[in-house]
């Protein structure tokens, strides 16, 4: 059985779990190590069940609770190289820490495999996980652009997780500086409602049954115009909801149970 929860998605924080009943693992951890702890302990978890955290990148929305949280519970630490080097401040010696190499590896009975995302940190990437009953989870956040090789990692999986981060027209008009909004509509910045519903279209195209979106930014976007734009999109290319997807949008902070499939 294959476990999935987003815990925490937005601007201000992340983080992610992921497990198949034996071993759970976080990706993330964006919020303090009391807030995880909490969300694990409501959902019958502990952190001692939690065998690993991948990280997507050192931005402190995707690390704020590892020093405290991994320090306490002594869990290891996998990102790449240059997300390691970015988190050189909160590693500490009190935990493990190891590159993970795009051949992934193996933790319990699920392997878990980076892919590498446009965006401005050292070395981002998102993560596939692959469980001991054959499902395929993606988390795909933080992305810049949509990329050929993002695709190819998603393509086929059952459940997805992708980021549709911000309306472009509330983007443009809202309050944020001009060099801020460049950032963001960048190459390395964030992905947008409508890249973000293009390729949901080619996922669902491709066998992907569940969509969860996620890493809405709370001033740029609103959860129903996200919704809506993938939703929209996937009906006008003939996919029927219940039939060819479910499609959810992460919440800031969610209090719904881990949905198992």
């Amino acid at each position: 059985m294959t476990e999935f929860c987003s815990l925490f998605s937005s601007s201000s924080g992340n983080c992610t779990y992921i497990g198949d009943g034996e071993t759970g693992i976080l990706i993330d951890a964006g919020v303090s190590a009391k807030k995880i702890t909490l969300a694990l302990e409501s959902r019958g978890l502990s952190p001692e069940s939690i065998k690993a955290i991948f990280v997507t990148h050192e931005h402190s929305d995707h690390t704020n609770g590892i020093r405290v949280l991994c320090s306490k519970h002594c869990i290891p630490v996998y990102a790449t190289e240059g997300t390691l080097m970015g988190m050189s401040d909160i590693i500490n010696g009190k935990y493990p820490t190891d590159k993970i190499g795009y051949e992934g590896m193996p933790v319990g009975d699920m392997i878990v495999r980076p892919f590498p995302t446009p965006h401005d940190s050292l070395e981002s990437c998102g993560y596939i996980i692959e469980t001991s009953d054959g499902k395929r989870i993606a988390v795909a956040t933080d992305i810049g652009h949509m990329t050929d090789t993002i695709k190819e990692n998603l393509m086929g999986c059952d459940l997805v997780m992708l980021e549709s981060n911000h309306d472009i027209g509330m983007l443009n008009n809202g309050a944020y500086p001009y060099y801020l909004k460049r950032r963001i509509l960048s190459d390395v910045g964030h992905l947008c409602n409508e890249v973000c519903a293009e390729t949901a279209v080619e996922l669902v195209k491709n066998g992907t049954k569940h969509l969860y979106l996620g890493h809405l930014s709370e001033e740029n976007n609103l959860p129903q115009l996200a919704y809506q734009t993938t939703f929209c999109a996937l009906t006008s290319a003939g996919a029927v909801m219940g039939k060819d997807f479910m499609l959810t949008v992460n919440p800031k902070e969610n209090t719904q149970g881990i949905f198992r499939f």
